[in-house]
C-alpha cells in the first residue's frame, strides 16, 4: 500500500482539467502539506482536449463505476460556487441540465433496459419511454427504426468545459500549487522517486508524479517509464449548426447509429465517431468537413426532419485519450512503478469524471487509499489481468 505523503513533493504532468483537480484536491487535502508542482506545456489552453470537448455530463453508463463517479460530479458541479471561488469571488459554469436521451433500436433496446435498471438502482434520475411515449413526447422526432429510449430526467446536462478547467487551475493556485510551463520529455526511476526531465534540460526530482498528460503525451510518459499502454490519440470533430426551425425540448440526443445533437444557446452542436477503419491515430486538428456533409448531416436529418434545412457553423477538433483496452480510463497507482500515478485513457470521459477522479487520486497519494469512493475498478491492474471493464454506452 502506498504510504500517506506529507511534506513530499508530488508533480503532475498536464495542467487541464485532470491535473489540476488532482491538484486542488491534494492541496484541500487535510492530510497532505507537501509541495505540488504542476508541468503545463501551453497556458494558453487553446489546444488542450477541456477546451475543445462538448463539455457533457451523464449518469446513463452500463457500468457501477462510472455511474457513481458521475453522481459525485454533478453534486460538484451544482455547487462550484461552494467549492472553488477564491476570495469570494465564485466561478461560473452555464451548467445545464438538458439530459441525456439515449435511443435504441429493436436490437439494443434490451441492453437499454439492463443500462436502466443498473442506473436505477444507483438512484440515477432516469426515465424509460416506449416508441409512442417518444413519438408523443417529442413531436419533431422521427421514431423510424427506434424500439425506446432512456432520458435523464436530472442530473445530466452540459456546461462550459474550459470554465471548469480555469476555476480548478485558479483555485489549486490560490491554496499554493505551483503551475510551470514546460514538456516531460521523460522519467527516470532513482532511489528518491522520479528524476523528472523537462524540455531544455531542467530536471525535477519528486516522490510522486502523477500522468494526467492526456492524448498529447500522456502515453510517451508512460513507455518512458517502462509502461506500455494502449493509449492513442484520436480526434473528434464538432460541428456548430442553426435551424430555422426550433426544436423545442431537445435533450442531449444519442442515437443508435452514433451520432449526438445537442442545443447550444440557440444553435445546436453535433458529433459522431468515425468508421473504426477510418480512425487512425491523429494529432492535427483540421477539420473535415466532407464528413459533416456525407455522414453526419444525413443521419441527424432523418432522425429530426427539421435539419434537412440547417447553416453550419465554425467546426472545430479536438482529441480523445482513447483506451484502445475497453475505452475506460486507467485510474491510480501502478503497483510496479512505486509513486507513479495515473489518470489516463478517458476516450471522452475525462471532463465530467474530472471532479471524482482527481478527489480520488488526492485521496490516495495522501492517505494511501481511497477514501470516498474506491476507484479500484479503474486501475491498471485489469490490464494486466486481461479483464476489460466493458461500457456499453460509448459516445
Amino acid at each position: 500500500m502506498t504510504q500517506p505523503q506529507r511534506g513530499r513533493r508530488v508533480v503532475i504532468a498536464g495542467g487541464a482539467v485532470m491535473g489540476s483537480a488532482t491538484a486542488y484536491f491534494l492541496a484541500n487535502h487535510p492530510d497532505f502539506s507537501g509541495e505540488i508542482i504542476v508541468i503545463e506545456k501551453d497556458p494558453s489552453y487553446q489546444l488542450c482536449a477541456s477546451a475543445r470537448s462538448a463539455a457533457s455530463i451523464r449518469q446513463q453508463f452500463s457500468s457501477a463505476i462510472n455511474i457513481s463517479i458521475s453522481q459525485f460530479s454533478i453534486a460538484f458541479l451544482r455547487d462550484i460556487g461552494k467549492h472553488l471561488a477564491v476570495s469570494g469571488d465564485a466561478p461560473h459554469i452555464d451548467l445545464v441540465e438538458g439530459g441525456y436521451l439515449f435511443l435504441a433500436s429493436k436490437a439494443g433496446a434490451q441492453q437499454l433496459n439492463q443500462n436502466h435498471q443498473l442506473q436505477r438502482s444507483f438512484g440515477a434520475d432516469i426515465t424509460c419511454y416506449s416508441r409512442a411515449q417518444l413519438a408523443q413526447r417529442y413531436p419533431w422526432l422521427n421514431t423510424d427504426g427506434i424500439e425506446a429510449g432512456c432520458y435523464g430526467t436530472s442530473g445530466e446536462g452540459w456546461f462550459d468545459g474550459y470554465g471548469l478547467m480555469q476555476a480548478f487551475r485558479r483555485k489549486a493556485r490560490s491554496l499554493g500549487v505551483r503551475y510551470v510551463q514546460g514538456v516531460v520529455e521523460g522519467l527516470k526511476k532513482n532511489e528518491c522517486g522520479w528524476l523528472v526531465q523537462l524540455e531544455g534540460g531542467e530536471q525535477l526530482q519528486t516522490e510522486i508524479f502523477v500522468n494526467t498528460a492526456g492524448a498529447s503525451g500522456g502515453a510517451a510518459l508512460c513507455r518512458s517509464a517502462g509502461l506500455d499502454l494502449p493509449i492513442t490519440s484520436q480526434k473528434r470533430m464538432i460541428f456548430p449548426f442553426e435551424c430555422k426551425e426550433e426544436i423545442r425540448n431537445l435533450p442531449l440526443l444519442v442515437d443508435p447509429s452514433g451520432f449526438y445533437v445537442r442545443p447550444e444557446g440557440k444553435s445546436y452542436i453535433c458529433g459522431c465517431a468515425p468508421a473504426a477503419n477510418k480512425d487512425p491515430e491523429c494529432f492535427d486538428f483540421a477539420v473535415e468537413h466532407d464528413f459533416f456533409m456525407e455522414e453526419l448531416w444525413p443521419r441527424l436529418a432523418h432522425r429530426i426532419p427539421a435539419f434537412e434545412s440547417l447553416r453550419p457553423g465554425l467546426a472545430w477538433a479536438g482529441h480523445y485519450d482513447m483506451n484502445g483496452f475497453d475505452q475506460n480510463a486507467f485510474v491510480g497507482p501502478v503497483p510496479q512503478l512505486e509513486g507513479f500515478y495515473l489518470a489516463l485513457g478517458f476516450s471522452g470521459h475525462g471532463l465530467q469524471q474530472a471532479p471524482a477522479v482527481g478527489r480520488g487520486l488526492a485521496e490516495h497519494i495522501a492517505t494511501g487509499t481511497y477514501q470516498s469512493l474506491d476507484l479500484t475498478p479503474l486501475s491498471i491492474e485489469r490490464f494486466w489481468n486481461g479483464t476489460p471493464l466493458l461500457e456499453k454506452n460509448v459516445v
